[in-house]
């Protein structure tokens, strides 16, 4: 399977808890949206790629599997909000970035940096709450999300936790970290995992 069969299968898996922003944007990404229908990319400086991919392996860190960096989630994070995401995104992105820096997040401890973010997650509950209400005042559909005035971007810790989830799930590492995978499917039976067994997956 490939990433991009991947990607849409596991959108549909995962359709009630991933946001609207990152349906459409994978949507976009599916149908292979050219850059020129989407506004201009990010120029994310090194210190802010180094912080994309601190975060993204603190959410999944490397343990006895593979962890974010090792399977290239910080490469399609960028990837993502650069080609399939809209400016209300690129804004919130881009604040929550600008926020580590501030922070000088890459020279904390890793107990400060844990603790920086469970700042930040409780701090993102807030900005949900005034993303929901806007989202139900307006709609939640293509032109709006273009409409760089109107909404507000899906909060940062959102977008991260979105794409690295998804970044890992769809990488052949991930797959192989957490699933046990079984390329022909025999008869439909009902097998009871022992303890610490992977997920059997077709």
């Amino acid at each position: 399977m490939h990433r991009r069969e991947a990607l849409a299968k596991v959108s549909l898996l995962l359709g009630g808890a991933l946001s609207g922003p990152t349906l459409m944007a994978l949507g976009r990404w599916e149908n292979a949206a050219s850059a020129a229908t989407l506004l201009d990319k990010l120029n994310l400086s090194a210190q802010q790629k180094q912080i994309i991919a601190e975060v993204a392996e603190m959410i999944i860190p490397r343990t006895d599997t593979v962890g974010a960096k090792d399977v290239g989630v910080p490469a399609f994070i960028e990837m993502m909000i650069n080609d399939c995401y809209y400016a209300p995104e690129h804004r919130s992105f881009m604040a929550g970035l600008t926020e580590l820096e501030g922070l000088k997040f890459l020279q904390l401890s890793a107990a400060q940096k844990t603790d920086t973010l469970k700042q930040i997650e409780q701090k993102t509950k807030e900005q949900m709450k005034a993303y929901n209400s806007q989202t139900i005042k307006f709609g939640d559909n293509q032109d709006l999300e273009a409409m760089n005035s109107v909404k507000l971007g899906l909060p940062f810790w959102r977008l991260m936790k979105e794409l690295t989830l998804l970044g890992y799930y769809t990488s052949e590492g991930g797959i192989k970290a957490s699933f046990e995978y079984v390329p022909s499917p025999g008869k439909l039976e009902l097998t009871k995992l022992k303890p610490g067994q992977k997920t059997i997956v077709y």
